[in-house]
């Protein structure tokens, strides 16, 4: 199989071969994994007993694919990743916001599925075969899963798809065993250890909607066009792209968060998850533990490599697809370090996936708005002027600016993260809201309102808003 060529270039028609069904695939496959599986282990963490841990993830979960999954009709209309396409909105520079946003969630969470995967890896091996569990091994193993899924990313997309299809059958299959494995010790109720995070029940029911639920459609705002960019509008109707990427979502969330869910409560795991899972598991289902804590990581960890390739080529146009991907895997590998040897696995992750959730959510109301706004009709070749390292065209606004949507993602951005509740960062609108994080409400109201009030506020006092075009140089 040949190297995938295509950066963040338009894709020809020749070459979008995929189908709805393909997207199923790829984001099931892809995220039964332990870095998505481990989100299910947060609301446990938090002090929440079973019900109200799985309801909290899955209206946390319905409510982000609702907001998310449109965003693949984008790509399907542009052909090129979504951080490109949202130039339409931002310009063809302002677009860097949202390359910046999606490099630093797919960095996020790169370095956290291969961080649990391979906890996960050296406490199976250990009962296996007596591994030894210190800094050497963790050290071997995270090389190895990084090198493997560096492998992956590297290839691109047409191989993802592939190992995707394969995890989605395998990866099922031993998450099913896993019920049965984990089943005589499940309890309802959260560990003792393990008071309500946040002090009392609904503040810290929300907290779980929003950490372990909505964070993980959120994840995907700037990854889905990196799959239905593929697919062809000729042959596939927006609908049912738009219903594959839905039904994809759900599943391949839900379903790794309520295992995670379930063995956090049967293994007693509040604090950690990773030493109770591989310590309450039954002897004969460690072969198949380390086979999905591998397998699955490097599945997750290579879409999301691959994911930060594009973002980091569309920030610098001179650098190749794969050289980019290279550049951020050492990136990536040495968060996993730091992850392992300095952070504490509840504290970080909370506070990484409510913050960037903050951040990233204004952004992905705008481009849907913008979406929404031109029909779907966009002009591919004039998204693609910042990456020639030319000027003018279609999205050109001012300097490759559009201030008007810059300055609400901004106003949205800040007024979420001065909103967010976060083991290690409390914002001051607390205060007004009782305690309760409201920061995705909050950031999606106020980049939305203020992106359609300037709009407006545009069109009465000059003409329409349109971009400001200028003739384009080379």
């Amino acid at each position: 199989m040949p190297v995938e060529q295509r950066g963040v270039d338009t894709v020809p028609e020749a070459e979008r071969t995929s189908t709805p069904r393909d997207l199923i695939a790829i984001l099931l496959g892809s995220n039964l994994c332990l870095g998505v599986i481990v989100f299910g282990w947060l609301p446990v963490s938090f002090g929440l007993g079973l019900w109200p841990s799985v309801t909290s993830v899955v209206a946390g979960t319905l409510v982000g694919v609702a907001v998310t999954a449109p965003l693949g009709l984008v790509s399907l209309r542009t052909a090129t990743n979504l951080s490109t396409s949202s130039g339409a909105a931002f310009g063809v520079r302002g677009r860097l916001v949202g390359s910046v946003v999606g490099l630093l969630l797919s960095l996020g969470y790169t370095a956290l599925t291969l961080w649990i995967g391979g906890d996960v890896v050296i406490g199976t091996l250990a009962r296996l075969a007596g591994l030894p569990t210190g800094g050497l091994a963790h050290t071997l193993v995270y090389a190895l899963l990084a090198a493997c899924t560096v492998v992956c990313a590297v290839y691109g997309y047409r191989l993802l798809l592939r190992l995707s299809k394969v995890l989605a059958v395998g990866m099922t299959a031993l998450l099913l065993l896993g019920l049965a494995a984990y089943a005589p010790d499940l309890t309802t109720a959260a560990p003792p250890d393990t008071p309500y995070l946040l002090g009392s029940f609904w503040p810290t029911w929300v907290l779980s909607a929003v950490a372990a639920g909505l964070s993980g459609p959120i994840a995907f705002i700037t990854l889905l066009g990196d799959y239905t960019r593929y697919v062809s509008p000729l042959r596939h109707s927006p609908r049912r792209v738009l219903g594959a990427t839905c039904l994809g979502l759900v599943a391949g969330l839900l379903v790794p968060q309520l295992f995670g869910t379930y063995t956090a409560l049967a293994a007693r795991a509040g604090l950690d998850y990773a030493g109770p899972l591989v310590a309450a598991s039954p002897a004969w289902y460690l072969v198949p533990l380390l086979v999905a804590a591998a397998a699955g990581s490097v599945g997750n960890a290579g879409l999301m490599l691959y994911s930060m390739g594009l973002d980091l080529d569309a920030i610098l146009p001179r650098a190749t697809r794969t050289r980019a991907t290279l550049v951020v895997a050492v990136v990536a590998t040495a968060f996993v370090f730091v992850g392992h040897f300095v952070w504490d696995a509840q504290s970080a992750m909370t506070s990484f996936v409510l913050l960037l959730t903050a951040v990233g959510t204004p952004w992905a109301v705008i481009t849907l708005m913008a979406h929404v706004r031109c029909g779907g009709t966009y002009d591919a070749e004039a998204l693609q002027v910042y990456n020639r390292r030319a000027r003018g065209g279609a999205y050109w606004f001012r300097a490759g600016w559009n201030p008007r949507a810059t300055l609400s993602w901004a106003l949205g951005a800040a007024v979420g993260l001065v909103s967010v509740a976060t083991p290690l960062y409390e914002g001051p609108l607390l205060a007004l809201t009782g305690g309760v994080d409201c920061s995705f409400v909050l950031s999606a109201l106020v980049g939305g309102v203020a992106y359609a009030a300037l709009r407006e506020r545009a069109a009465r006092t000059t003409s329409p808003e349109g971009p400001v075009a200028e003739p384009a140089v080379s």
